[in-house]
């Protein structure tokens, strides 16, 4: 990459400032992932800087001329009911499952997912109502349509639940099926620079390539996303509110979801700590890494361009039921909220697919 591995360029993103010295993120056990993702790479657009020590170069940054959260601000994605109008018809799906080799597929992921995510847990009847309504609310406020049957994450960031679920999302039937939950973390209040997770739904476009941790640790000793490899989900710049003002005055963020310091912080997930991102186990990073589930895209993109081959990892698995979509919730009592929260402007961009094509 040249000149532009020592170029310093600081940064803020959701979990907090950083500037380094910039490397890509080295991944694969058989090939140095640096040198592949370098070679794509080129001499492309510029390279940015990410939170809590790590570095590396996904290929989209807002140009200067335009503000930093995206287009199409008029669209809510959440708090009434927009006044939006419908995204794009998604063309024909490649490739249509009939329903037993979706029932197939879904036992299959529920199976791994017991197997591989020792930290899930089952959440009862009550919570599984409560995620998926809030989740269907979100989607019918946002014009994000489910036209074929796919693999969505949802995240209540109620501070007292703190909980992440991989969902079936079926057009066909509002009755989702749950693949399996865990323990997470999203941003926190009263501290400085720390901002709330942004309600909405936040898709792995193409518009962005993610990228993965280098394992490198801060100035604290922390490995802020993860041990080295670990994906890093990139879903561009966001609105969100600061948590340590009363106010709640709101600020772009760039919203990411990644793993952990395995030994100080995965710990504590269960409750808000990020500044902004959504922090999960290492071992959800890995199933959702290995079985592709937020890759449609992303998989389509490989075929024609080295840079997303190069981030994905070489033993995936992609599930035919893979998806794109983050939805965020809050599952909070309204009588519980200290203070009225302002609407929040994130968007689902019109340039993005309403829902994948496998």
């Amino acid at each position: 990459m040249g000149a532009a591995k020592h170029l310093i360029f600081p940064i803020m993103f959701g979990c907090l400032f950083a500037a380094q010295t910039l490397q890509a993120a080295p991944y694969s056990p058989s090939t140095d992932f640096a040198e592949e993702l370098s070679k794509a790479v080129g001499a492309s657009s510029p390279h940015v800087f990410f939170p809590n020590g790590d570095i590396g170069a996904p290929l989209h940054v807002t140009p200067k001329n335009k503000p930093l959260i995206g287009p199409g601000t008029a669209k809510a994605a959440q708090a009434k009911p927009a006044q939006t109008t419908s995204l794009t018809v998604t063309p024909t799906p490649s490739v249509e499952l009939d329903d037993g080799q979706i029932q197939a597929e879904i036992q299959r992921l529920q199976r791994l997912f017991q197997k591989d995510v020792p930290v899930a847990f089952k959440p009862t009847e009550t919570q599984k109502h409560t995620w998926l309504t809030l989740a269907h609310q979100q989607i019918g406020q946002t014009g994000y349509a489910i036209q074929t049957s796919q693999t969505v994450i949802i995240v209540d960031r109620n501070p007292s639940v703190q909980r992440a679920c991989i969902v079936l999302a079926r057009p066909d039937t509002p009755d989702w099926n749950i693949i399996g939950c865990t323990r997470i973390s999203t941003g926190t209040i009263g501290r400085k620079h720390h901002y709330i997770t942004p309600l909405g739904i936040f898709t792995n476009s193409t518009d962005r390539l993610g990228y993965r941790a280098q394992g490198t640790k801060n100035q604290n000793g922390i490995m802020g996303n993860g041990t080295k490899g670990m994906r890093v989900w990139d879903f561009g710049w966001q609105v969100a509110e600061k948590g340590w003002l009363p106010s709640r005055e709101q600020g772009p963020i760039r919203l990411e979801m990644h793993a952990t310091d395995p030994v100080f912080l995965e710990r504590q997930l269960g409750h808000m700590a990020s500044a902004g991102c959504i922090r999960i186990p290492a071992s959800l990073n890995i199933f959702i890494d290995k079985n592709g589930l937020l890759d449609a895209e992303y998989e389509r993109k490989a075929a024609t361009d080295r840079r997303f081959q190069a981030l994905l990892r070489p033993d995936r698995t992609p599930s035919p039921l893979a998806g794109m979509a983050v939805i965020v919730i809050d599952s909070t009592p309204p009588s519980n909220i200290a203070t009225a929260q302002n609407q929040s402007p994130n968007l689902v961009s019109a340039k993005i697919p309403s829902s994948p094509i496998h």
